[in-house]
C-alpha cells in the first residue's frame, strides 16, 4: 500500500481543481478530501457558493475520471482563538461539501464529535494554535475511526 499526499497548506479548493490531474495519474483506490476550512477563511475569498461549487467540480470530475476510486470526504477538527474567528462560518462550509458528497451517494467522515469529547484543556493542548493538531493527539482520534471507516467496524478496535 503506498498513501500519497496532493495537499498544500493554505490552499483551497480553487487551488484543489488545478491538482485533478495529478490526482487522477495516480489511478488511486481511496481519495480523502477536505477542503471546505481553507476556503471558509474570510481572507481567501472562495464564497460559500464558490466552494460548493468547486468541491461539486472536483467530486464529478474524480468519480468520473477514476470511477473505481472510493471517495471520501471530511470534516477535521474544530477551530478556535484567532483561528476560529476568520472562520465564522465554517460550519455552512462543512454543510454545503457534506451536501455535495451526500447528493453523489459518497461518504463523509466527521472527526469533530471525536475532538470535542476531550475536555477544554485537553482539546487546547492538542490544537495549540487553533486549527492544527498536533500530529501525536490527531493520529489516536483519526486514524482509528478512518480505518473503521474504510475496513469495517471490526477493525481498529
Amino acid at each position: 500500500m503506498r498513501v500519497d499526499s496532493v495537499a498544500k497548506s493554505g490552499e483551497t479548493s480553487t487551488w484543489a481543481l488545478t491538482q485533478l490531474d495529478r490526482v487522477v495519474a495516480e489511478q488511486p483506490d481511496i481519495i480523502l478530501i477536505e477542503l471546505y476550512a481553507n476556503d471558509a477563511t474570510l481572507h481567501r475569498f472562495v464564497s460559500l457558493a464558490q466552494s460548493r461549487r468547486n468541491i461539486a467540480d472536483i467530486l464529478d470530475q474524480l468519480h468520473q475520471r477514476v470511477p473505481r476510486a472510493r471517495i471520501i470526504l471530511m470534516a477535521m477538527n474544530p477551530f478556535s482563538g484567532l483561528r476560529g474567528l476568520i472562520r465564522p462560518f465554517v460550519g455552512s462550509y462543512i454543510s454545503a461539501h457534506q451536501a455535495e458528497a451526500r447528493k453523489r451517494g459518497l461518504e463523509f467522515i466527521d472527526y469533530r464529535p471525536d475532538w470535542e469529547r476531550l475536555t477544554p484543556d485537553d482539546l487546547a493542548a492538542a490544537i495549540p494554535d487553533g486549527a492544527h493538531p498536533r500530529p501525536e493527539v490527531a493520529s489516536k482520534i483519526i486514524v482509528p475511526q478512518l480505518a473503521r471507516h474504510i475496513a469495517g467496524r471490526g477493525c481498529g478496535e
